[in-house]
């Protein structure tokens, strides 16, 4: 994680494009007129919306969809959830060209970079084609062997629809379900041999499907994004733990139905946890683990990624012993 993930700057909105139905793209840029943080495919951004006195900040994670290459401009999409949690409702309705809005970032969980020999089958779901596009159009550019199968309800919900096809009308597949096209995930993934990488962003469901179809040898090879929380069962050590934060020397104990970040956040306040989400799906307050076992229970990290217990996400992730170390 680069230093510049953990930094909030304000930025100036140039421009405000209705680029599907209820979908709207904000281009953002620096006040001054300087570069922003480099960032690369996969990556996302948390938008930070300012709240009532007394009232917790409302913070959003919105996957950056423009162009890499030009540093002036960072390009987020915003789909409307009006059964949402509000936040995407007050970018819509609030948000207008020349206003600011607070960022951090850039971060990713979802990482790509072009590696020679390897083809890549991208699958995206409804907004999902936010980190999608960037990755396609990072495999045409290098010349890479790529398709990218898009699915939604109908065209005209579909941001970025219609530019795809027409840049690149023999790679990618439209799935649009007012049209009868519907999306087979299974023979994706069956198309899939030992030199394809696959990356899938979407509803939980298309996620899921992908990783029932991905055979068990080549899971390493799925990648997929999250916007929705998994689901979990009760977890594996029900009573509390002790959590050691080796900076600060302090020990914090961990009750049951209590996350670890809200006990840091408790008992050791002069502890700084950067946090968005809350619910395991942004990756922000990942940090470091030194000593015990992790019951993973974010939607983050990769299978093998878990299994390497280094890091976790501490506003869902539990201890599965009695005592954890953190490097906090």
């Amino acid at each position: 994680m680069s230093y510049f993930s953990d930094v909030e700057r304000d930025l100036v909105v140039a421009a405000r494009t209705e680029i599907a139905a209820g979908v709207v793209a904000l281009d953002l840029v620096a006040h001054n007129g300087r570069d922003l943080p480099a960032w690369t495919p996969g990556a996302h951004v948390d938008v930070i919306l300012p709240s009532p006195a007394g009232a917790e900040r409302v913070e959003r994670q919105y996957s950056l969809c423009g162009d890499p290459a030009d540093r002036s401009t960072w390009r987020i999409a915003v789909l409307r959830e009006d059964a949402g949690r509000g936040g995407s409702v007050r970018l819509h309705e609030e948000v207008r060209v020349g206003e600011r809005v607070r960022v951090r970032g850039p971060r990713s969980h979802f990482d790509f970079a072009i590696t020679p020999g390897t083809r890549y089958r991208f699958v995206a779901g409804g907004i999902g084609i936010t980190p999608i596009r960037a990755m396609a159009e990072a495999a045409a550019e290098a010349g890479a062997e790529w398709t990218l199968d898009y699915a939604g309800r109908g065209r005209e919900t579909m941001a970025f629809v219609r530019e795809l096809s027409e840049r690149h009308p023999d790679r990618v597949r439209v799935h649009a379900a007012d049209e009868g096209m519907r999306l087979d995930v299974a023979a994706v993934c069956a198309e899939a041999d030992a030199a394809t990488a696959v990356y899938v962003c979407g509803p939980a469901r298309l996620i899921a499907a992908a990783e029932a179809a991905m055979p068990a040898e080549r899971q390493a090879a799925l990648h997929v994004e999250r916007f929705e929380a998994k689901e979990f069962g009760p977890p594996v050590w029900p009573g509390p733990f002790q959590v050691e934060l080796a900076l600060s020397g302090e020990t914090v104990t961990v009750a049951p139905g209590q996350s670890v970040l809200e006990a840091i956040e408790e008992q050791s306040p002069a502890t700084m946890v950067l946090s968005s989400c809350r619910r395991g799906t942004c990756g922000t307050c990942e940090a470091p683990v030194l000593e015990g076992a992790v019951e993973h229970r974010d939607s983050v990290l990769t299978p093998l990624e878990q299994a390497e217990d280094t890091v976790m996400m501490v506003c869902v992730s539990r201890a599965a012993c009695p005592a954890l170390v953190l490097d906090l």
